[in-house]
């Protein structure tokens, strides 16, 4: 490489450069009282939207803000000229697009800025995955900078797909309490009409080295599991739970999560939402009206109803704080998984795996919220986005045509039945579906921990309905530690594998998928379990334990324990309860009590420390929403208590330096 190859140009009119322009004809829409009273900025925005290209006369209009997380370049004729990080924001423009010209029929001038996002799968086993979950603070924070600086918007969308850059859409939104917004989920990916999935096809590398899949097979699999250029994935993981949460939440339009994207439906689904934020605009229904203590308790009630992703138990909180709800606690995921019967038949733990798109077809939120309205288990009288009340949502969607085309057009097309797909509460339970989360507790974890627990394979449970595993800890210091002993068959059948340091001071609190996905396809993994204290991808089953607190470089029990302890775990199925339980070993079994007070003595392990590649922006993300509350609280940023502790951080360094000098 040389200058010269770098400027050899060889077409010479690039050198016909201009410096000035006729700029935009007309006259800009000015009053005597607008300019005399008007900041600058007003004026001057006005200045720029002519330049930019905007009719002159209409830029009175009302100013609505469209944000997404659109990423990659799509060309018009849907070429990809530059990929993005996944297909969740590939096709969002698309979307944009469709409600930018529906804002402007409403009279309406739109404007469009985007904070992309990552990619989980992507990141999954790298460094990459350091930066994932405080991406969604730091993305929520940019979102809401960006509204507040057009300070003339009188609406702001959202549009937004996937696991990280949705959630922080719905935080940024759920903070604009007195404005009308609106969430477009993003939709789903194709299932190939030949091949694996988006979650299965991610461990072909384990079942290579496990001689369980052939290298041609890998590698065609491999390249077909996205089989559209747009969508969250297939499976109902974090992507499809929180497309589900927004429109649970009564911030998505009836019937909007989960759309197969770049679908004529999907894309009318932005229309509709622009019309409806208008509407909401003009009746004066902002959202501190819509998303309330009631809301959040039928968004998770209907993450239970699902079988929704564990990702949701950090998400829904830090979106019930950014609106000024009552932050959900372990108590209230309890008690409404008790309650709640898990209705939906999806991947990854099915009965049956069907793909996010047949959920769609099958009726998707509503119909699953036809079936808990008999139950009496929502409060319908709650606002949404489409201006009605949910109860009046759901009148509509039971005699609507769009819920028969629908759910005739999967039986004509998959022959695939919707109602067994959404299920009645006595369907479910005929066909063995029990709710989905439980919350165990114990000495290794006081502060609580997460399992899926009705994706532990029924064939390790007992005839009573509790699963029980009692079994030597193996101890794993990272991720790359564990995986690298899965696939060196140093794992097996029994073992407890115990992952430590990957909490928001390890790792930022990485997703271990790699791990679970591994067990889960390896012959023997559903007789292997998983405690960490790290989280999960949406797509993860069996008997991996995650969340674990407090987390072990914060001094949790975790962090004591030793290869060759003996571990109890118990998960009742039908009570939800469970325990994870340091029992001493097999020569000198403990009580939990005296076991518990033995790793109080012990020092945290050897060698445990935070990733020496953890970014100082993650460093500085995990000590933030450790004041905050930490995991349990949704990893926000609570203003007033990390003041608070500054403040007091503040006056103990100046008495120091006060003693100091008067020494």
């Amino acid at each position: 490489m040389s200058m010269n190859s770098i400027y050899d140009v060889k077409d010479v009119s690039l050198y016909d450069i201009f410096t000035h322009a006729e700029g935009p004809k007309g006259k800009l829409p000015f009053t005597e009282e607008f300019l005399r009273k008007s900041p600058s900025g007003h004026i001057f925005g006005m200045t720029l939207n002519a330049g930019m290209g905007w009719n002159p006369e209409r830029l009175n209009d009302d100013d609505v803000l469209i944000l997404s997380t659109q990423g990659g370049i799509r060309g018009e004729d849907g070429s990809t000229i530059a990929v993005g990080l996944h297909t969740g924001h590939f096709e969002l423009g698309l979307q944009m697009r469709a409600a930018a010209d529906e804002l402007a029929r409403h009279g309406a001038i739109p404007y469009a800025a985007c904070v992309t996002d990552p990619c989980d799968g992507r990141s999954q086993g790298t460094t990459g995955m350091f930066d994932s979950l405080p991406y969604r603070n730091d993305a929520a924070i940019v979102l809401r900078r960006l509204a507040r600086s057009l300070p003339t918007r009188k609406v702001v969308m959202g549009i937004a797909t996937c696991d990280k850059g949705l959630p922080a859409m719905m935080m940024a939104l759920s903070s604009m309490h007195d404005f009308p917004t609106v969430l477009v989920p993003g939709g789903a990916t194709l299932q190939p009409v030949k091949g694996e999935d988006a979650g299965t096809v991610q461990t072909i590398g384990v079942r290579f080295a496990s001689n369980e899949i052939s290298f041609d097979e890998a590698a065609r699999v491999g390249c077909s599991a996205c089989a559209s250029a747009g969508g969250g994935c297939q499976f109902f993981g974090t992507a499809g739970t929180s497309q589900v949460i927004a429109e649970s939440l009564g911030l998505a339009i009836t019937h909007s999560a989960l759309a197969p994207s770049g679908q004529p439906i999907w894309e009318e689904i932005a229309r509709q939402s622009a019309r409806a934020v208008m509407e909401l605009k003009e009746k004066g229904i902002t959202t501190k009206d819509i998303i309330t203590d009631k809301a959040i308790e039928n968004a998770m009630v209907l993450h239970a109803a699902f079988g929704g992703s564990t990702n949701l138990l950090l998400h829904l909180p830090a979106i019930a704080f950014s609106a000024n709800c009552r932050v959900p606690t372990v108590d209230d995921w309890a008690a409404v998984n008790k309650k709640v019967p898990r209705l939906v038949s999806v991947m990854p733990i099915g009965p049956v795996n069907y793909p996010t798109v047949s959920v769609f077809l099958a009726g998707g939120v509503p119909e699953v919220m036809l079936r808990l309205r008999e139950l009496g288990l929502l409060h319908e009288d709650v606002m949404t986005v489409t201006g009605d009340t949910l109860g009046a949502n759901l009148d509509w969607w039971e005699k609507s045509a769009r819920r028969q085309k629908c759910r005739e057009r999967l039986e004509s097309l998959d022959g695939i039945n919707p109602d067994d797909v959404i299920m009645t509460p006595t369907k479910a339970k005929e066909r063995g579906l029990t709710s989905t989360v439980t919350f165990p507790v114990g000495n290794i974890a006081p502060e609580g921990s997460v399992v899926k627990s009705t994706a532990i394979d029924p064939t390790v449970i007992d005839e009573d309905g509790v699963f029980r595993h009692t079994g030597k800890a193996k101890v794993f210091i990272s991720e790359t530690s564990a995986i690298a002993a899965i696939k060196n068959k140093k794992i097996q059948s029994g073992d407890i594998m115990i992952v430590m340091g990957g909490g928001p001071k390890g790792t930022g609190m990485e997703e271990t998928y790699q791990l679970t996905s591994a067990l889960k396809k390896l012959s023997f993994g559903k007789h292997v379990s998983l405690i960490t204290d790290a989280r999960f991808s949406g797509v993860s089953t069996g008997a991996c334990f995650g969340h674990v607190g407090p987390e072990a470089l914060a001094g949790g029990p975790l962090g004591k324990l030793r290869d060759g302890d003996l571990i109890e775990i118990i998960v009742d199925g039908n009570q939800f309860e469970g325990s994870l339980n340091f029992i001493g070993t097999e020569e000198n079994r403990l009580s939990y009590d005296e076991a518990a007070e033995v790793l109080k003595k012990r020092e945290i392990h050897l060698g445990l420390q935070p990733n020496p590649a953890l970014p100082d922006d993650t460093k500085l993300w995990a000590e933030l929403q450790s004041i905050s509350g930490g995991i349990w609280r949704g990893c926000v940023y609570d203003v007033d208590k990390i003041i608070e502790v500054i403040e007091a951080g503040k006056k103990v360094l100046a008495d120091q330096k006060s003693k100091q000098r008067n020494r």
